[in-house]
């Protein structure tokens, strides 16, 4: 078995579509009335899946988080420090939730930690060299 993606649960798919894509430039050509939305982001699989249409799917009720979702987060990363900064204070002029100002750890990571509509976690963090995997 090998990793193909990942995906979230979403209540409002076009909040969340706009999200994704006008605040963190994730490229989303669907139209914000559909029920999923797969899309590739440097080499990952990302689906958005509507809540309701995986209950009916699944024939079952689910209980989902509400407010700040600490159970998992989606890391982006970006070449320098200054882009975290930058990455940061363009996500939130364009209506992210701050969760965490950038800050540099003692690890040697500038990261910081922004919202998305439903809750969900984002990290953007750089050890200020170019993304090696």
């Amino acid at each position: 078995m090998r990793l193909d993606g990942f995906g979230l649960f979403v209540n409002d798919m076009g909040k969340m579509i706009r999200f994704y894509r006008d605040v963190l430039g994730f490229e989303i050509k669907d139209g914000e009335d559909t029920s999923n939305v797969y899309l590739v982001k440097d080499g990952t699989l990302f689906l958005l899946y509507g809540r309701n249409d995986f209950e009916k799917m699944t024939s079952r009720k689910y209980e989902y988080i509400k407010g700040l979702n600490g159970h998992f987060e989606i890391a982006l990363y970006v070449d320098t420090f200054e882009e975290v900064d930058k990455a940061y204070e363009e996500a939130i002029s364009k209506g992210a939730v701050s969760v965490l100002a950038p800050e540099t750890e003692p690890w040697g990571q500038r990261t910081c930690y922004i919202a998305d509509p439903e809750g969900n976690l984002v990290e953007i963090g750089s050890f200020n060299r170019p993304f090696e995997r």
